[in-house]
């Protein structure tokens, strides 16, 4: 069985830059390693307030870094011209909020205005040829609203499990992975995990890939950037072997 594809998410290198709001370290270099490192991709979210990374970091990334580029977004139609004109190779949606420290939870979708305006957002990105999904919370009937809104992809949040290493949430993300792969939908998950914590959901086969960040940049202090991610790589190969 193959192993998960890997997606590392660079936005706490910029937030490192913010820190003194200067140019190092430079998130678009640190793109470059995660190709070096080989990683399956790279993941960048412009917030609405720009607190780490800023457009110019994601074109500059599209242009120098020949690997797929996500974008995660929230609802914001600044964001989403934006996007439209990058054209990176997948836009994750997700529901911020303006005084988070992260993002504190998947979308729900029960609310009917949000359902439409995902709907609406997922829409235009498919008019624009742009491969689109959202992030989730692991729940069957969140997954049927996913295919209402006619999103490419979800994203399985991840951070439950990965606080409390559970196993009836490892059960719970297993099944919605299982439940979105038969409605055709691509499955990714992240959010909290690490190499301390990923084992057991990277032998869910159902998930395909995953985007992975803090974890990664933290432990890049002490291991360097590329050996970290080279390890989490491993952790994702030999836990998917074992699941065979």
């Amino acid at each position: 069985m193959p192993t998960a594809k890997l997606s590392v998410n660079v936005d706490h290198v910029a937030t490192l830059r913010e820190a003194r709001g200067g140019r190092e370290p430079d998130p678009v270099h640190a793109a470059v390693v995660v190709k070096i490192a080989g990683a399956d991709g790279v993941t960048v979210h412009l917030r609405k307030d720009r607190r780490h990374i800023k457009e110019k970091d994601v074109k500059l990334i599209k242009e120098v870094v020949n690997i797929p580029l996500t974008l995660e977004m929230g609802l914001f139609d600044d964001i989403l011209e934006f996007a439209i004109d990058v054209k990176p190779d997948k836009v994750t949606l997700v529901p911020e909020r303006v005084r988070e420290v992260t993002t504190e939870r998947g979308f729900d979708l029960k609310d009917k205005s949000e359902f439409e305006q995902v709907k609406r957002f997922v829409g235009k990105l498919r008019e624009h040829g742009i491969f689109s999904g959202l992030f989730v919370e692991p729940e069957k009937e969140v997954i049927d609203k996913v295919l209402d809104v006619g999103a490419d992809f979800v994203e399985l949040n991840t951070t439950e499990y990965a606080m409390k290493m559970n196993l009836d949430i490892l059960h719970k993300i297993a099944q919605a992975s299982k439940y979105a792969v038969e409605n055709k939908l691509y499955v990714m998950a992240g959010h909290a995990l690490s190499v301390h914590n990923i084992q057991m959901v990277a032998k869910i086969h159902y998930i395909s890939e995953f985007s992975i960040g803090h974890s990664i940049i933290s432990r890049s202090i002490f291991l360097g950037l590329q050996k970290a991610i080279e390890e989490i790589k491993e952790a994702i190969r030999v836990s998917r072997l074992l699941s065979d």
